[in-house]
């Protein structure tokens, strides 16, 4: 039978104890099937080798826990996870061995065996035991197995016999806790724990757990309390906000009682307990409290600059009532249009008021102990600005009227209608009418529609713009407020040119003269001439101005770069004293040459020293070696300078220009090859050239 092993308890071999195997006829050894093990203590008591079935016991077992194990085996495909077998059951016991001495398995109060019985029941043996006056006992047993006979086995206990408790006791408050007294500040809010109160109860658990309540008293509807789940005790809470200027002492009756009471132990006598609770509420500073909550201010818009528009109150809500002074918050009136008497909160206006700029004023007054300045308050005042009638109605647009050449006598050529700034109760209602001096206008009339409109009407038939081309027709318009605002406005009226239907074509009276005159297209064209006249104008101009050279040097106190000017005018070739053409001739007699001033400063390059030239070198291979030496030295004159060299060597074709020592006369001498010897020359062309020049 396979499907029952055995194994034996408390088995202490060095190895694993081998419960047996499992094998099924599909498995080939080819390691295809996989065994697996479940039910009680599978994987934790009892090891099964999954590829040969064979099971271990991985502890020591021990009947007396358990006698038998309930297993099931399977095993399954590997490839395929399929079950090759149904799953059996089989039950693994536990065989017992005399292990374990008699022991006792209930822990009573006292116990009495009787001769030849298996199992001794203890019982108590006074009535109505006491937890609370001792809860420990011990009481040592002997029990013998195998009846007390020989080789079997014996042992001795010590039992620890405890008394579980009921709830026999109800909670007592000490008696001192009768005249509790407890501080509370006035400003606490709602919720604030003031102190704790506790009853005891000797018995324990939830046997031991007390509700608290507020059974009467005068702060009944102040106060609250709570219980404490951790400690029992009761925390007394502010319920309302309490004020030391209404009442100063509470007097509370909490009360005690047990939250699971036992029905047994009902007739010992009502399980709660009461005691008195009195609250001491401590005065503190408060600050100002004015009488309302806000404050609405009307005040005319004609009121008087220093006039009282209103006042607000706030006293100190402490026994001691501190004087109080009243300020306004600058923030709130930057204007400084209002102003309070800082003794008794009157306000008053320090600026006229205007509604129609600002309807509504909203100031915060500010409230503070004069004892005391860190104790103050402040209230919203909202300062309406009552309408008062000082705007006078005026047209409510700028009205483009017109009448047509052709109109007929009563024909309504505008509607106009009025605004006013002022806003009164009843709504506005305009009136129109022509001033006095035009009260019977022959051209025009005003008919008032009653509706805030009225309408211009021709007086006649037929009007002319080569006669009158505007006409102005002043018109008063009242209000129905007082005092009555009246303003008058000039409606300007244009005669204008109109077809059959009355739609305008033209009002100018210029247009009247284009028949008789030059038509608008030669107009324009001669508009077209003026404007091309004056553009050429600019243009010659322009270009004049630009044929202008500036000189290449402004003044001796010119200062630039690599520019050299020699303003004396020497004597001629034979002057040597004029120029030394030795500084020329000779490169060691040049300056040293500097850094440019357009060079990158941290970029430094060493000055190229030039090779000595030889005494009698030609002048214009000297210059073509100077030019060389510039473009490629890094320290030259940059490219935009100018490099002047005005020497001209033996071989000029022009020779001298001097007239020094000339042996000819200046009338002898001819000059015209001057003017071809291009612009450079032209000065002297014009001074020296031709007949007329001599002339003049």
């Amino acid at each position: 039978m396979w499907n029952q092993f055995f194994l034996l308890e408390e088995y202490t071999g060095p190895d694993t104890q081998y419960v047996g195997k499992l094998h099924t006829d599909q498995d080939k050894g080819d390691g295809n099937l996989k065994y697996i093990l479940t039910g009680d203590g599978a994987g934790s008591l009892f090891i099964i080798d999954e590829n040969t079935g064979d099971i271990h016991a991985a502890k020591k077992l021990d009947r007396e826990e358990k006698s038998l194990y309930v297993l099931r085996a399977k095993a399954i495909d590997r490839k395929t996870g399929r079950q090759v077998e149904p799953e059996s059951e089989f039950i693994i016991k536990i065989h017992d061995i005399n292990d374990n001495e008699p022991k006792f398995t209930k822990d009573m109060y006292t116990a009495s065996i009787p001769e030849m019985s298996r199992v001794g029941i203890i019982k108590t043996a006074l009535p109505d035991m006491s937890r609370e006056n001792r809860e420990q006992y011990q009481v040592v047993i002997q029990a013998k197995d195998m009846g007390g006979q020989m080789g079997g086995l014996s042992g001795t206990t010590t039992v620890n016999i405890t008394l579980t408790d009921v709830n026999d006791n109800p909670p007592r408050f000490p008696q001192s806790m009768e005249h509790l007294i407890v501080l509370s500040p006035e400003s606490a809010p709602p919720g604030t724990p003031l102190g704790r109160i506790k009853a005891n109860d000797p018995d324990v658990g939830e046997n031991a757990e007390i509700e608290y309540s507020i059974s009467n008293g005068d702060g009944s509807d102040m106060f609250d309390i709570i219980t404490d789940k951790d400690t029992q005790e009761g925390i007394i809470t502010v319920k309302k906000h309490l004020d030391f200027e209404n009442k100063v002492l509470y007097t509370l009756r909490v009360e005690a009682t047990n939250a699971h009471p036992d029905p047994r132990f009902l007739q010992l006598g009502p399980f709660k307990d009461t005691a008195l609770v009195k609250i001491s509420v401590e005065d503190i500073d408060e600050p100002p409290v004015f009488s309302r909550p806000w404050y609405l201010i009307d005040v005319d818009e004609d009121a008087k600059e220093g006039s009282i528009i209103g006042q607000v109150v706030a006293q100190d809500p402490d026994v001691a009532k501190n004087a109080i002074k009243y300020s306004v918050d600058r923030h709130t009136d930057l204007d400084r249009i209002f102003n309070i008497y800082s003794g008794n909160g009157s306000l008053f206006l320090s600026k006229p008021l205007d509604r129609e700029e600002t309807p509504w004023h909203n100031i915060t007054v500010i409230a503070t102990e004069i004892n005391n300045p860190k104790q103050s308050s402040q209230i919203p005042v909202f300062i309406r600005i009552l309408d008062i009638n000082d705007h006078a109605p005026e047209f409510a647009n700028y009205y483009e009227t017109f009448v047509c050449e052709n109109a007929k006598a009563g024909q309504l050529i505008q509607t106009v209608s009025a605004i006013d700034k002022d806003q009164p109760p009843r709504g506005h209602k305009f009136f129109f009418e022509l001033v006095p001096e035009f009260a019977v206008h022959p051209n025009f009339s005003v008919v008032d529609n009653k509706d805030n409109t009225a309408g211009i009407m021709t007086r006649r038939n037929g009007y002319s713009r080569s006669k009158t081309s505007t006409y102005l027709l002043p018109i008063i318009i009242f209000d129905n407020d007082y005092p009555i605002q009246s303003s008058t406005g000039t409606l300007t009226i244009r005669v204008c040119a109109c077809d059959s239907r009355g739609n305008m074509q033209s009002c100018s009276a210029e247009a009247l003269l284009l028949p008789a005159g030059l038509s608008t297209g030669a107009l324009v064209a001669i508009l077209l001439c003026i404007i091309i006249l004056l553009v050429l104008v600019v243009l010659f101009t322009a270009l004049k101005r630009q044929r202008k050279k500036e000189p290449l040097i402004i003044s001796k106190d010119d200062v630039r770069d690599n520019i050299v000017t020699y303003n004396d005018e020497g004597g001629g070739e034979e002057d040597t004293q004029a120029f030394d053409i030795g500084t020329l001739r000779n490169p060691e007699a040049r300056e040293e040459s500097k850094m440019r001033r357009d060079v990158i400063p941290e970029t430094i390059f060493q000055i190229r020293r030039t090779a000595p030239l030889w005494e009698n070198i030609d002048v214009q291979d000297f210059i073509h070696r100077r030019l060389k030496e510039n473009d490629l030295d890094p320290a030259a004159p940059p490219y935009d300078s100018l490099a002047t060299y005005a020497y001209e060597g033996n071989d000029s074709i022009a020779n001298s220009l001097s007239s020094l020592e000339s042996l000819t006369t200046e009338g002898n001498q001819d000059y015209d090859y001057l003017s071809d010897w291009g612009p450079r020359f032209k000065k002297l062309a014009d001074m020296y050239g031709g007949e007329d020049s001599d002339r003049d």
